[in-house]
């Protein structure tokens, strides 16, 4: 079809209809001087939604991942530290988030380099050259599975071992810089290869490239501990001191194969992820030879029932979701139900979940872990859930958070589940559609 342009006939009567509506200038003073934030929430609505659940999984208090966007990491080792703090008897214990975003970023700067090598003689304007350049690499974000292959590779360790500094807490520029050097050496790499570098020469390259990565990175985070003395005092005031971790040792001690257990369960209810098949993204990951991203994808039912049976088990579950829609900051409340934002915006928004991920309306942008829910008596089902989250531990609830199951249902894309709840449905593991590098499933790593 021909564009057609707006014309000042049209302007003329939009303003007619804005100018003769008394609801529209009443909204024009309240925008003026008001957060939007603070609008289209509905008390009526909200009304009986407590931070009360029927049951709940004791943890520990929460954490903070202050000015970053480590949530991935964050979530990932609020669980893991349940397992080692109950092996240590202590009320409070914390893995060293820095330990594991140190060796992410320097080895997503390898995977980095790794995809623009492989795409080095396809032209610069290529769709996914440029999503490589552009989205591959740059920001904090991670995958359940990213970080199992960090752990798997370099171990973990007590946060005592490597603390936080300034630039772990707060990323943004220690990303800028490092984005800013990733592309520099992009094109010097895709310069080389056009130039008719040999393999050897790219290779020695990159080397290089790595080597100056790891200096950055040691002078933002420190280096690495390769070894380390666990130091603390258990519930029963006894005081311990064990000499001599390595972040192997460690791990081995702590959580064996407790990794291997786990697989990413998602809801993507859109027309190119049948249920009941796995799911990897193209060229998204962190280690160059690790495990590839997996997902499997089931219908609602099932993804909320894995959910359930975990938590009743007694193990909390790692989860992706938008954070970013109908949250009461107040109440520390997601609900969809609560906020009537067509009311006061006068947009009309009405969508379906494969729509809003379809249309990149709504995707994963935040990881948490669920830790309780409550069942509604009357209808048997859930109709709220418990979350622990990374953004400290201020405000009602201490930091933690909850959520209607409506919302769960919308804003809900991933679950990490024990492979034993899904018995005789990974027996077709081998067969995996690989999605493009911009399916919305990736955004979490983005």
């Amino acid at each position: 079809m021909e564009f057609k342009p707006v014309t000042c006939e049209t302007i003329g009567q939009f303003s007619e209809e804005y100018n003769g509506c008394k609801l529209n200038r009443i909204m024009t003073d309240i925008f003026s001087r008001n957060d939007f934030g603070t609008f289209g929430f509905d008390p009526n609505a909200n009304k009986g939604k407590n931070f009360r659940f029927s049951y709940e999984i004791p943890t520990m208090k929460s954490t903070n991942q202050k000015s970053s966007g480590r949530c991935w990491l964050f979530a990932a080792t609020n669980v893991l530290r349940e397992i080692i703090g109950k092996k240590l008897n202590v009320d409070y214990f914390e893995l060293s988030q820095a330990y594991l975003a140190f060796w992410d970023k320097f080895e997503r700067c390898n995977y980095y380099l790794n995809c623009i090598v492989d795409t080095a003689k396809d032209p610069i304007d290529d769709r996914t050259v440029q999503y490589i350049i552009g989205n591959t690499f740059g920001g904090d974000g991670g995958q359940w599975d990213m970080f199992a292959n960090i752990v798997k590779k370099y171990g973990i360790v007590p946060k005592d071992a490597m603390p936080e500094t300034f630039q772990t807490s707060a990323t943004g520029r220690l990303n800028g810089y490092l984005t800013e050097y990733m592309r520099v050496c992009a094109f010097r790499l895709r310069n080389m290869i056009a130039g008719g570098a040999s393999e050897t020469e790219v290779d020695a390259a990159i080397k290089e490239i790595l080597g100056r990565v790891y200096s950055f990175l040691c002078r933002c985070y420190t280096e690495p501990p390769k070894k380390f003395d666990l130091e603390y005092t258990d519930k029963d005031k006894k005081y311990h001191m064990e000499r001599d971790y390595t972040p192997e040792s460690f791990k081995d001690k702590f959580i064996g194969d407790f990794l291997d257990n786990y697989i990413s369960v998602i809801h993507a209810p859109t027309a190119d992820k049948p249920f009941g098949k796995f799911y990897t993204v193209k060229y998204l990951g962190n280690i160059v030879g690790g495990d590839k991203i997996l997902y499997y994808n089931v219908p609602m039912d099932e993804f909320k029932a894995l959910a359930l049976q975990q938590l009743k088990d007694g193990e909390v579950v790692w989860f992706g979701s938008d954070c970013g829609k109908f949250r009461d900051a107040d109440k520390r409340l997601w609900d969809d139900k609560s906020f009537n934002n067509e009311l006061f915006t006068g947009l009309d928004i009405d969508y379906t979940k494969s729509e809003s991920l379809d249309y990149r309306i709504s995707a994963m942008n935040h990881a948490m872990v669920l830790t309780g829910f409550n069942i509604d008596e009357r209808s048997g089902k859930p109709d709220r859930w418990k979350i622990e989250n990374s953004w400290g531990p201020e405000g009602v609830n201490e930091g933690y958070y909850f959520c209607t199951d409506t919302w769960f249902e919308r804003f809900v894309y991933q679950l990490v589940i024990n492979k034993k709840y899904l018995k005789g449905k990974l027996d077709n593991i081998g067969e995996v559609t690989e999605l493009a590098p911009w399916d919305p499933m990736g955004t979490l790593a983005d």
